[in-house]
């Protein structure tokens, strides 16, 4: 979050120049073994959970015992880049990893060969963890009470895990919803908890397919939106056995894929 002059206009009233709060977003080089793999635009802050997110996403890491340390990159002093060294017996692709980074960047992981290498990648799930009704109509409420940068922006997306009972077990938030996703894996893996079976994942606005794909590479089987999804977002979740959940706000939702026996 930054704090920058600005000058407001309501109707009825002068113009005048006021302090205000937007949200933060800077580059962040993810390295791994000192070697540049992508630049993500993001909200400073959790960047260690970030990049592990990322490359759980990417299909690069499963365990923590795959990672000897995540640090900052010490030839950079301003805080923008970050490294990941894997242990010896990590083998890293990285002529394959830089152009899949490249693709998916850019224009959302192109073409139909890039999105078929994803599905072989990650298995189709388990059957997703029962929740109520009620339950799923209550996390919308849940996930905007627990968005503090928000309330203070207005400018960043959130995405939150919860469990059966409706707990929000952890909550991101950032400029990008697919780095709050990230983030959120990357927290599941210092945790130890991936996969992540026994929990849902909520995020606010629309779910694209990159949103769906992050769930399936933690082991999440439920996703749950705000907003729409995309044609492309219900087509792999029904490829994949994941339970789709979309317009979850207002007394309301749609299920996109999956049945009411998995969200009765």
């Amino acid at each position: 979050m930054k704090r920058i002059r600005i000058v407001r206009h309501r109707r009825g009233e002068t113009p005048h120049a006021v302090i205000d709060s937007v949200a933060g977003e800077e580059p962040l080089e993810i390295r791994v073994d000192t070697r540049p793999i992508a630049v993500v635009m993001r909200t400073p802050g959790q960047d260690a959970e970030l990049a592990l997110g990322f490359l759980v996403s990417e299909g690069l890491i499963r365990r923590t015992s795959e990672v000897c340390e995540v640090r900052p990159n010490p030839r950079n002093t301003s805080g923008n880049s970050i490294d990941v060294l894997l242990s010896p017996e990590v083998t890293v692709d990285f002529v394959r990893l830089t152009r899949h980074v490249f693709a998916s960047s850019s224009c959302g992981l192109c073409g139909a060969t890039s999105i078929q290498s994803v599905r072989r990648q990650f298995p189709p799930l388990e059957p997703a963890p029962v929740v109520s009704a009620e339950t799923l109509l209550s996390l919308q409420d849940r996930l905007r009470e627990s968005q503090t940068e928000f309330s203070r922006t207005g400018g960043l997306h959130a995405a939150g895990l919860f469990d059966a009972a409706g707990r929000l077990l952890a909550v991101r938030e950032d400029v990008g919803r697919h780095n709050a996703v990230d983030k959120l894996l990357g927290w599941g893996f210092q945790e130890g908890c991936l996969p992540l079976r026994d929990v849902g994942l909520i995020v606010s606005g629309r779910v694209s397919f990159e949103i769906v794909q992050k769930a399936l590479a933690g082991g999440i089987a439920l996703v749950a939106a705000v907003s729409a999804p995309s044609s492309l977002a219900v087509e792999f979740a029904r490829k994949n056995r994941q339970t789709l959940v979309g317009f979850l706000r207002e007394g309301r939702f749609n299920v996109y894929s999956g049945t009411m026996g998995s969200t009765r």
